[in-house]
């Protein structure tokens, strides 16, 4: 693949619509080329069965791209837990403290890591007698109202021929950003946000905490490639769903090889403790949707356990995929002529003159040339547009991987030019202009405020009103409202009254 320059401009509706359904599963087809057991592969949101239902361990996303307000640093932004409904408390959204979220860097090509970044976590509930997870308005990391917090540790290990050279440990008890229950419970969650950023020594940064799935894309493609007659496409299905986020950003020096080889290839992966009290590896995530869309159910598991050096062992997945006959099948787009090397050049290997390390071997990861610096006005499609800054040369926040994705696993690279898309182009919230660049989660208390409150109000002062909703009739309760927002006697005493009252309601009802 040679890097081209062509407008996404001028795209037709009904191709729009179909490469919508291609994307979705014809990116995973071009995203994860070479979908093999690798430490890491691509968008995992409930991509394999084992993991589906762990989704403490389930990688979502890895994003890597030159930092645009200090393009002497490389970020890395690796998410976890997909579908976080923003109000599913009590019990709201931690890492986990028997795992391992694992930051892989390969920056010679050989489809080994020579740098790990190991990020493990720590919970404490300071009142365990009380269902709440903060008892109060939070206004500070340290705030004695956040009755369950977390810590982490950084460690960077660094590894030769997959042997051990040095471990390190960078960070030590970092506060983790909580999950936003609402503005009544966290009344200045960017404030939170803010503290959770540390710096660390040699002027990187570290950030873990909740934010916005920055994935945007309509999924609903599992319904026989939407809908079978593209009646479902163009909705953001991850809109208002949160997950975990792990950010670093280091300076560029630190992980690339040399200024004359600045390529380097990143994933993520997730180890679990086992009953044995040893570690085994239960995700990976490098491109996007390469499990999800490119795997046979036969092989899904087998991936998220693999690494990238033996990806070898899925290849024919990658030149035979299943996604572009699917597509010719249903909607009569001709599928290209296989084996598809084009799709192993790319995602394999990295585009020749752009961001691909010599003697490559052939493996499933992101690369980046750290080399090449980030551009003013970021195009969506990234390279396919000409701007080599963006995907598949890493990949940054902005970059509409399903649309690129889906337009070269339908040949854009052989001869079949398109303009093939899901018609969701940019995500449903802004992303931040600074470390970590996430857009700050969505926030769990959502709905229309309640009578006798405005959005000024101290929610602690307006309790007797905030118990009746607008428009709902005298005697029903919020109880979610007091949970988030009263302290930890007022709310007793509350939630026994308003239980009492709707008991004795429905017996004088029985009876």
């Amino acid at each position: 693949m040679t890097p081209t320059s062509r407008s996404g401009a001028g795209r037709k509706g009904l191709v729009t619509l179909i490469c919508g359904a291609l994307a979705a599963g014809g990116l995973a087809a071009a995203g994860v080329t070479a979908l093999e057991p690798g430490a890491a592969a691509a968008s995992s949101h409930r991509e394999a069965p084992l993991i589906s239902g762990t989704p403490q361990y389930d990688n979502t996303d890895v994003y890597a791209f030159v930092s645009p307000d200090k393009p002497d640093t490389t970020t890395i932004v690796a998410n976890w837990i997909p579908f976080e409904e923003p109000a599913g408390g009590p019990n709201f959204f931690t890492f986990a403290e028997d795992a391992q979220y694992d930051i892989h860097i390969d920056n010679n090509g050989d489809a080994q890591g020579e740098l790990l970044y190991r990020f493990t976590f720590d919970t404490r509930v300071r009142n365990k007698k009380t269902f709440l997870s903060h008892t109060g308005p939070v206004e500070s990391l340290d705030d004695p109202d956040l009755n369950v917090t977390q810590t982490y540790d950084v460690e960077l290990i660094k590894l030769r021929n997959q042997r051990l050279v040095s471990k390190t440990k960078i960070a030590n008890d970092v506060p983790v950003a909580p999950s936003n229950a609402g503005k009544a419970s966290m009344p200045d969650y960017a404030k939170l946000r803010k503290q959770a950023v540390r710096e660390l020594y040699g002027g990187a940064k570290t950030f873990a905490g909740q934010a916005d799935d920055p994935f945007f894309l309509d999924l609903r493609v599992f319904d026989l490639l939407y809908g079978g007659n593209l009646s479902e496409v163009g909705n953001d299905t991850l809109k208002g769903y949160n997950v975990n986020s792990i950010a670093l950003q280091v300076p560029t020096s630190m992980i690339a090889e040399s200024a004359d080889q600045p390529v380097v290839g990143i994933w993520s992966t997730t180890q679990r403790q086992n009953a044995r009290g040893s570690y085994e590896q239960v995700s990976r995530l490098g491109n996007p949707l390469v499990n999800e869309v490119v795997n046979p159910l036969k092989d899904k598991d087998r991936f998220n356990a693999s690494a990238p050096w033996n990806d070898a062992r899925f290849l024919k997945n990658v030149t035979n995929p299943e996604l572009p006959r699917l597509i010719e099948g249903i909607y009569k787009i001709p599928a290209p002529a296989e084996p598809r090397n084009d799709l192993v050049d790319v995602f394999l290997k990295g585009v020749k003159g752009l961001n691909q390390p010599p003697r490559v071997r052939p493996s499933e990861m992101l690369r980046l040339n750290t080399s090449i610096k980030p551009t003013a006005k970021p195009k969506r499609l990234g390279v396919l547009d000409g701007d080599n800054a963006g995907f598949p040369n890493g990949r940054r926040l902005t970059d509409d991987v399903i649309d690129a994705s889906l337009q070269v696993v339908e040949g854009e690279l052989v001869g079949s030019k398109n303009d093939l898309g899901d018609a969701v182009d940019k995500n449903d919230k802004k992303f931040e202009k600074s470390f970590p660049y996430v857009a700050l989660p969505t926030e769990g208390s959502r709905g229309p405020l309640a009578k006798g409150t405005n959005g000024a109000s101290d929610v602690r002062s307006q309790l007797g009103d905030a118990l009746r909703p607008a428009g709902a009739p005298d005697g029903t309760r919020n109880m979610a409202l007091i949970a988030g927002s009263a302290g930890a006697g007022a709310l007793g005493i509350l939630l026994v009254g308003g239980a009492l009252l709707w008991w004795r309601r429905m017996r004088d009802r029985a009876y």
